[in-house]
């Protein structure tokens, strides 16, 4: 194939980057979606054991990627809370 080979990319030094930033952009997608399957209350990879992930998070629980604004290890909550039973 033209355009993969080193001797093409020697040819082309300016491919260099496109393929490095491309790679970079793969990589960081397949590590987001892996963290999404892993971590997230949402999913659920074992249904006899865990079929309500979500409801044994606990509210100090830090689940999201980013949350620049809050400490979920840090926050306080009312005692009297609805059970999700």
């Amino acid at each position: 194939m033209k355009g993969l080979t080193m001797q093409s990319i020697k040819a082309n030094p300016s491919l260099i980057p496109l393929f490095v930033c491309t790679g970079v952009g793969m990589i960081g997608a397949f590590g987001y979606l892996f963290r999404l399957a892993t971590r997230n209350p949402d999913t659920s990879w074992n249904k006899k054991s865990n079929q309500l992930p979500y409801l044994k998070m606990k509210p100090t629980d830090q689940y999201k990627f980013y949350s620049p604004i809050r400490d979920y290890s840090k926050e306080t909550f009312p005692k009297e809370r609805p059970q999700l039973d």
